[in-house]
């Protein structure tokens, strides 16, 4: 069964209709091919102009949607010979983040990412996504190892923050965080992340510290959450929908912001209606990220990444 989101209830409502004359054709014989497509050219239309005047809240909405591809999807459609790599070497392996080896497009790679899991079983195992600190050094971990062997890094990220428990912060989440991004930007390798639903907070940019940032058309990336600011700033997550316009987290705004470096366009009606495109989309747009990068020894693009970083900071984003 389709999931829609509230603001998609229209739409919701006419292919219930379309469902229904077709399940009369089937039973009585009855040849309504005409009304079936008068109201799917309505559902099209309606469904292209809900989608071209979507506000922040809406896209962080389609971001979160369950049906979006995840990152293992990612994985499977693009890693070939693909071998996990569990554990940090030092308390234990955390689900949340998945990582391991494999061949993009036949050149040995290192794969990081966020895994929120698409049922309610695979969602307690990834933990929703959100990583502990044993999470972060296995990312961490991972990159040093790509450095090492001169792999490129692929990351895919999609998480609504690290995981806040108290347990997380005695074994020292913030500290992990702060090393993974070190990792990144350290990495004497071409690397290049792309936002594939939410990136949130550091849990995000810890495995997104790298020479390119993509971001899917519909995905989200900022500091906090807007239920977390709306509930800093006005103590009421009811406030949300104003957070998201206040925190520009849009691919749309962070592009014109320069915080990203690239926006992949998403099917009509998102990434969720259509999984297949969106992961050929994808797969193309890390591939012309990642060709050029490798034409770069580890100095230049340790150098250029810091600079990168450095500029966001000098202009800010006024």
């Amino acid at each position: 069964m389709r999931h829609f989101l509230d603001f998609e209830k229209p739409i919701a409502e006419l292919e219930g209709k379309i469902e229904e004359l077709r399940r009369t054709t089937d039973a009585g014989g009855i040849d309504v091919a005409e009304e079936v497509a008068k109201l799917r050219d309505k559902a099209q239309t309606l469904l292209k102009t809900t989608y071209a005047k979507l506000t922040p809240w809406q896209k962080t909405l389609v971001a979160r949607h369950p049906d979006r591809p995840k990152c293992l999807d990612y994985i499977r459609a693009h890693i070939e010979e693909w071998t996990p790599l569990a554990g940090d070497r030092a308390f234990a392996d955390d689900a949340a983040v998945v990582g391991g080896l494999g061949r993009f497009r036949g050149r040995a790679v290192a794969v990081l990412g966020t895994e929120k899991g698409a049922d309610t079983e695979s969602r307690v195992e990834h933990n929703f996504g959100m990583a502990r600190p044993e999470g972060y050094r296995k990312a961490r971990r991972i990159m040093e190892l790509a450095g090492r062997f001169g792999l490129p890094i692929l990351s895919f990220v999609d998480t609504a923050g690290a995981f806040p428990g108290i347990e997380a912060e005695a074994r020292g989440q913030a500290e992990a965080i702060a090393r993974s991004i070190e990792a990144g930007l350290d990495a004497p390798v071409p690397f290049v992340a792309t936002i594939i639903g939410e990136g949130g907070s550091g849990g995000a940019i810890a495995l997104a510290a790298a020479d390119r940032v993509l971001m899917l058309e519909h995905s989200v990336y900022s500091v906090i959450s807007p239920e977390g600011c709306a509930s800093i700033l006005w103590r009421d997550a009811a406030q949300a929908p104003a957070a998201a316009e206040a925190l520009k987290l849009t691919a749309e705004d962070l592009r014109r912001l320069n915080l990203v470096d690239a926006v992949v366009p998403e099917p009509m009606g998102g990434a969720h209606r259509d999984p297949a495109a969106t992961l050929k989309a994808v797969g193309d747009r890390v591939w012309d990220s990642l060709e050029p990068l490798l034409a770069f020894d580890g100095a230049t693009l340790r150098a250029r990444r810091r600079e990168k970083f450095l500029e966001m900071g000098r202009h800010g984003v006024a």
